[in-house]
Formats: C-alpha cells, structure tokens, sequence
C-alpha cells in the first residue's frame, strides 16, 4: 500500500524573524513512517522543517515542509483516485499572524509594519488568525483513501476529547482517528466513525494497530 504520513510542527509567520509554533517532534509521525516502511508499504513522509526528530530513515521517501500552506500544496500534489492510506499526524498550527500594532490608554490601535517588528516601543497587539483546515481537503484529494486523522486534546476528560473526535468525523469523513493527551489520559485511542474505540497502551501498539488497519 502506498502511505502518506504528516508529522512534525508547521510555523507562521509574525513577521520576516518571528514565528508561531508549537512543541511537536515529529517523532510519532516519523517512527509510525519506519513501522509502515519495514511492514513493505511504499512510505512518502512530509515532515515539518522544525521537527527535531531526526532518526534515522529506513526505504522512507521525505518531502519537507514549513507552513500550513506548504503543507496542503505538498500534499494537493500527490492527489490520486487510487486506494492510498494518509496518516495526518503533523501538528498543523491553529493560527497565523495577523495584524500587529500598539494600543494607546484611550484602546486606540495603531498598526505597525516591517520586516523586525521592534520591542523598544514596549508591548505590542499581535493578532491570530485561523488557519485553514487541512484534513477536512484530504476526502476530496485522496476519494479512495483510508483517511486517518489525530486528536490532542489538553482540556477536560476523556469525554470532551471523544466529543471532537465525532466532530471531527463529521467535518472531515475520515475513516479512523488516533486521539491522545492529557484529556483522553495515558496512551492512545483509536476511533471508528461508529464510535467504537481501542484503547492502545503505547506508541509500538498504535503503530501495529495502524500497520494491520492499513494491511486489511
């Protein structure tokens, strides 16, 4: 089978020096392509330009990648109607930056640009944009594919993270979710859009589980 697998940060820009991110690794995604690789899968990787990941990589073919939009290109290229499986296991940022300015005692916003925003002006107004959505693109990209989708949540309990995991399904018609996180607890959930969930103790047992799901 030919697999597609996400993995590691995306960033944006707040200016031309200043960047949002976050703490992903790529790791997951990165041993997940090794597993699927050493299973006999034809493995293509697109791993995040800040990942600090950076183990070895075994008959895995690696596309780097920056932004959210760099992301979504890189994987728009290799749309095909043929049955592929794609692991969006990348840690997409949420946000990019939008306007920048200071606000004076009276809340009045003052814009501000350039290349190096500057700090001796004291404290500045950044705003956050949502970035577009990749996953919920991939049913349209890939109609034959075995979609597989991650949801990290930190908030609430393992209640509240099943709860975006159904929305995310419905937003997305992806055929299994991975959840984890301090809300859904130690180790991994693997989702079926009916519900049904596999608790998996570790990240060796979630890659098996992922490897027989994509082999079946």
């Amino acid at each position: 089978m030919r697999c597609l697998i996400t993995a590691g940060p995306t960033w944006e820009p707040i200016d031309r020096v200043r960047r949002l991110t976050n703490f992903s690794t790529g790791s997951l995604g990165g041993e997940l392509a090794n597993h699927l690789a050493a299973c006999g899968h034809s493995v293509t990787l697109f791993l995040g330009e800040g990942a600090t990941w950076r183990s070895s990589i075994g008959a895995v073919t690696v596309e780097p990648f920056s932004n959210t939009e760099s992301l979504a290109e890189a994987l728009h290229a290799h749309a095909t109607t043929d049955p592929v499986a794609v692991f969006h296991a990348a840690a997409v940022s949420d946000f990019t930056g939008g306007s920048v300015g200071t606000r004076d005692d009276a809340g009045v916003f003052t814009p501000l640009s350039g290349g190096k925003l500057s700090t001796r002006g004291g404290s500045l107004w950044v705003e956050l944009v949502p970035t577009p959505k990749i996953l919920p693109n991939l049913r349209t990209w890939f109609p034959n594919a075995q979609i597989v989708g991650w949801k990290y949540e930190v908030d609430g309990d393992t209640a509240a993270a099943l709860s975006a995991v159904a929305r995310q399904f419905r937003e997305s018609r992806n055929n299994l979710c991975v959840v984890n996180g301090a809300a859904y607890g130690p180790g991994f959930g693997l989702v079926e859009p009916t519900g049904s969930l596999t608790h998996l103790p570790d990240r060796p047992a979630l890659y098996r589980a992922l490897a027989d799901k994509v082999s079946s």
